[in-house]
This record gives C-alpha cells, structure tokens and sequence, in this order.
C-alpha cells in the first residue's frame, strides 16, 4: 500500500482490495468508537487492543510507512526514467486483479452489473475532468478533506489525483512545507470525520449489500486503468496567463493526460511482458492471501 501511494493514479485501497484485507481494514479504522474511549480510559488495554485490531493495524502501517521510506526513492527514479516500463507492470497488477476481485462477487445480476458499470465511469471520468481553482476558504478545505482521505480508501481512486481535480493540490502541498495551520486544520478535521464516517458507511453496506459493494468497488479498479494506461503524455498545470505552476522545489504539477497507442518497438515488447509479470504479482498475492488468518469482526 505504501508502494502504490508513490505510483501516480493507484490508490493503497486498491492493494488492500486485491490482498483480501480491505473489510478488515475498514472494520478496524469504524472500531475507534465510543466503545473503544472507554475501553482504553478504563484502562483495559487488552479488550482495547481486541476491540480496535490493534496488532493488525501496527503491523499494516509500520509495513506502509517502512514501504514509503524504502522504495519511494526507487519507484520515483523507475517512474522518472522508464515511466512506460513502470506504468505497464502497473497495469498488469490491476487489469489482473479485476478478474480475481470480480470472482468474489456470489451472485452476477442486473445490479452488480450496474454497480460495476457506475464505479467504472466514475474512476474514468475523474481522468477527464478539468482541475478547478483553489479555494482556502474553511469548509471548502473541510470538504477536500473528506473528499480526499474517502477516496484514498477506496479501491482505484487516488487521493492526491482528486485533491489536484478540486484545485487545492498545491495550495495543500504548500500549506505542510510551511505547516500552515489555517488550511492544515480545517484539512485535518475534514481527514478524521470522512474518515470515521466513511468507515461506518462501507462496513454497513458490505455488511447488507456485499455483492453491490465489490462490484461498484471491482468498477473503481478497472476504472483506474484509464489513469495508468501506460502510453500517455502527461499535461501539466498552467495559471490564468498560460504560465506553468510549480511546486516549492520547481517540479511541475499534474494535471491531466494525453492518451495514445503504443509503437511497435522493443519498449512495447517489453512493456507487454511486464504487464505479463504485473498480472502474475496478482495471481500470487492472492494464493498468499488464500491463507490468512481470517478476518477479524
């Protein structure tokens, strides 16, 4: 999960998703209760430590954070210098996993196939849509991070693509080098609430709807494919005079992509190869995740 929030477009919840972890992540984060606060202020850090999955929790974020320190540098010089070679090995792992995720919906029927067929465009169509100005007003901050901290649980979706679509990317960017406590605030407490809220919301509807759930979810992933196509020109952020927009450190900012077909050369023989290994990273991730330890809740 850490690895995939370095890769432009794939969303952590898209790992979690194809691992077979993500209902138990949810459940664990929807866990940090009432019940929880008084567990822990009555100082019964066994029934705490049960009640919110602590241990599973420990160890999936030590293994982001570890993941982010040791292949972020890896994965942003891969991406820089062979960006076809990375994004194919990319879109293998997901064109794959949507075949072994779809597999665990029981029941194929007019509504799955609709759910599948909504969370497809709505993943696609965020590729499409054009970055609105930035806005530091306070509930406009609160919203982007409800918006955000949502969709980077959800399978498919990309946090800081979305952030970049609702145009504050890089006023929020800004705001934590200088640590900017009047867009971190607002920001942070929009993060926990959509975060709390989002949980309840997707462990109630897969507790009640599960087959709508992982089909709407299977259409975020496929979706997303649109964004890591490999074969792309990236365009960049440009303001009211036609002027490029940077980061702090000079870097250009995202804003969107030309598409268009490979050439028949030997970057495109070995790019097919790894979309090839991509879908075979898929295969045996989930014959490991076939002997998990069942899920907790």
């Amino acid at each position: 999960m850490g690895a995939a929030n370095v890769i432009p477009g794939v969303s952590g919840g898209t790992i979690a998703f194809i691992t077979g972890i993500y209902e138990r992540l949810i459940n664990a984060i929807k866990s940090f209760d009432l019940e929880a606060a008084k567990l822990l202020l009555a100082g019964k850090f066994k029934a705490f430590v049960i009640h919110v999955d602590l241990y599973f929790l420990i160890a999936l974020f030590a293994g982001i954070g570890l993941s982010i320190v040791s292949l972020a540098k890896l994965l942003e010089f891969l991406l820089l210098n062979f960006e076809v070679l990375t994004m194919a090995f990319f879109f293998g792992l997901i064109i794959s996993s949507v075949l072994l995720v779809g597999k665990q919906v029981e029941r194929w029927g007019v509504i799955t196939v609709l759910m599948f067929i909504i969370g497809t465009a709505v993943a696609a169509g965020i590729a499409f849509l054009n970055p609105a100005t930035a806005d530091d007003s306070f509930f406009y901050l609160f919203l982007c991070g409800v918006v955000a901290i949502c969709s980077m649980i959800l399978p498919g979706l990309s946090g800081s693509f979305v952030l970049l679509i609702m145009g504050n990317y890089l006023l929020v960017l800004g705001a934590i080098g200088r640590f900017d406590m009047d867009i971190l605030i607002p920001l942070g407490i929009g993060c926990v609430i959509g975060l709390v809220a989002f949980s309840y919301l997707l462990a109630f509807i897969f507790k009640h709807f599960k087959d709508a759930t992982i089909a709407i979810l299977t259409g975020f992933v496929f979706g997303s494919l649109v964004i890591i196509w490999p074969w792309k020109e990236t365009e960049y952020m440009k303001d009211e005079g036609g002027t490029f927009v940077t980061k702090e450190n000079g870097d250009l900012i995202e804003a969107g992509f030309l598409w268009h077909l490979p050439g028949m050369n030997m970057e495109f023989l070995l790019a097919v190869l790894l979309i090839a290994a991509g879908a075979l990273a898929v295969y045996f991730i989930e014959k490991s995740g076939e002997k998990r330890v069942p899920e907790a809740k």
